[in-house]
């Protein structure tokens, strides 16, 4: 895999690549060159190879109040559907691929876990900051098993309220 690269576009930051340990260093340091900047472009972030990494560093992307946008030729899922979540503002472009699937560990996937199992504490509590709810995890879990992705339609991605602003059309 490749980590993710942070890289200046203009007013935006443009992120590719799998969130990794490294990742948030990397954010502090394009984010530390470029202050003025508070726009997070996702180009293309299909997971995250460690989760609680994926959560520190989602959190600091909420905390210092970054806007995330999914362009036209995008593609975020799994871990960076949930790094999407921490913007303050989330919008995506017409054409931009939004996916999701269940989280495991080994052969363990959280759809086979009782919703009462504190494995899924941290998912829930991490949901419920950035949406305001848990049922986007719920979903996700039972949307595709982790060996698939299921891209949402755009009607899913209203239902759960993952964009604060509507679609932009090209």
């Amino acid at each position: 895999y490749d980590p993710v690269s942070f890289v200046v576009q203009g007013d935006d930051i443009v992120a590719s690549g799998s969130i990794d340990h490294t990742t948030l260093d990397a954010f502090e340091e394009i984010t530390a060159s470029n202050p003025g900047i508070k726009t997070l472009v996702l180009q293309n972030i299909e997971c995250s190879v460690d989760d609680d990494a994926n959560v520190v560093f989602s959190h600091v992307v909420r905390e210092e109040g970054f806007y995330t946008v999914v362009p036209s030729d995008g593609l975020v899922a799994s871990g960076g559907t949930d790094l999407f979540l921490a913007g303050v503002e989330r919008s995506m472009e017409e054409g931009a691929v939004l996916g999701v699937h269940s989280w495991a560990v080994g052969n363990l996937q959280g759809r086979d876990l009782p919703k009462s199992d504190p494995e899924h504490a941290a998912y829930v509590s991490y949901t419920k900051r950035m949406l305001g709810s848990d049922a986007f995890y719920w979903f996700t879990l039972e949307a595709a098993p982790v060996q698939e992705t299921h891209v949402m339609s755009a009607e899913e991605i209203a239902k759960y309220g993952l964009l604060t602003k509507p679609v932009e059309r090209n």
